[in-house]
């Protein structure tokens, strides 16, 4: 997309507001969600696995690692 007269212009993909980093830590926010969900299908019907640890891990997948993911952006 070039705009005449503006030399200026860059891609758009060189603008991406997510980096290298940020995909990292949504991949791992997704395996942490994944292995949430895993505990939790495992676990007894009414095991401390099922009732405790899987929500716990699942809780920091979604409201931990996912929103930094999102947010994180490196300092110059």
């Amino acid at each position: 997309m070039r705009m005449e007269g503006n030399n200026d212009t860059k891609h758009w993909l060189s603008e991406l507001p997510f980096t290298r980093t940020n995909y990292f830590l949504f991949i791992a926010g997704l395996i942490v969600i994944i292995l949430g969900y895993v505990l939790m299908g495992t676990g007894e019907l009414n095991s401390t696995q099922s009732l405790t640890v899987s929500p716990i891990v699942l809780l920091i997948g979604y409201l931990v690692i996912i929103p930094i993911a999102i947010m994180y952006k490196k300092k110059d």
